[in-house]
């Protein structure tokens, strides 16, 4: 294992107030990848800038289960709220804190004062960018602050009188940090990657992801170079926006893609083939 890699395990990044995500074990690399596609090759029979091309490859052409043979375990410290989002991606094997046999702690999730912003008048499940006044946002932290000081003095008194910590637990708000580990295979966590760093994911569960993917681009620099290429920073035309693209379209221009030097030379082929095919739309 590299030491770059082994410098990552047990390492605690920081998240939210409260939160973390720590890498406990990975199975795989870049390596296991490729191996997996040319299995009949086996390790080492090609360079690493062939590996890159494989990998880029597997990746443009959504050719996915060589991806899956590389699998990431991670503890995860993170609010209540921000859990139910994620467990919405079910390709994942989760064990989670249990309230039921331990008490939960007296942990909250307080946003940032720049996070106290106005609902979105145009993303109906998000905020705008426009803040509060000060004042005000200061007066909605305190109400915050009160309201989960009182939810965990009740949630003490209930057990105090001997209640079952099962029951006990359900006066407790959203904002009560849970924890988890989440063990999850690399395209599987290349997709949750995808939606969670979105500028439109909620701000919480993004920061996050934002943690996550500084240790997957460490552990595998090709697959996430590839991923960063032909997944995060891409984008999908639906057929009649392929349409309106295809009017703009300067078929004589094409012979200045022989210079390109954005482009291997199978890359631009493809990319030749995808232009004739808007064009024949």
């Amino acid at each position: 294992m590299k030491a770059e890699i082994k410098e990552l395990l047990e390492k605690e990044f920081k998240c939210l107030n409260y939160g973390f995500v720590r890498l406990i074990d990975i199975m795989g690399d870049d390596s296991s990848i490729v191996q997996a596609a040319r299995v009949s090759y086996g390790k080492g029979t090609k360079t690493v800038n062939e590996d890159r091309g494989l990998i880029r490859y597997l990746m443009r052409h959504r050719h996915t289960t060589p991806f899956e043979m590389v699998e990431f375990k991670f503890h995860i410290k993170l609010p209540i709220f921000v859990a139910r989002q994620w467990i919405r991606h079910r390709t994942a094997n989760v064990n989670e804190y249990s309230g039921r046999y331990s008490e939960m702690k007296d942990e909250f999730y307080i946003p940032e004062l720049e996070q106290i912003r106005f609902q979105s008048q145009i993303n109906k499940q998000g905020r705008s960018e426009e803040t509060l006044d000060e004042n005000t946002s200061k007066e909605i932290l305190q109400l915050l602050k009160a309201n989960q000081l009182k939810s965990y003095e009740d949630y003490k008194a209930l057990l105090d009188k001997g209640l079952t910590r099962e029951i006990a637990r359900i006066t407790l708000p959203l904002s009560n940090y849970t924890e988890w580990y989440w063990k999850i295979d690399l395209h599987n966590l290349f997709h949750f990657l995808n939606l969670r760093l979105d500028s439109h994911a909620q701000y919480e569960i993004r920061v996050y992801a934002e943690a996550i993917a500084n240790i997957v681009k460490v552990v595998v620099p090709l697959a996430w170079e590839a991923f960063e290429d032909y997944q995060l920073n891409s984008m999908y035309f639906s057929r009649q926006e392929l349409k309106i693209i295809k009017k703009y379209l300067d078929i004589n221009s094409m012979e200045q893609l022989e210079n390109s030097d954005n482009l291997s030379k199978r890359e631009l082929n493809e990319f030749k083939e995808k232009i004739l095919k808007i064009i024949s739309l």
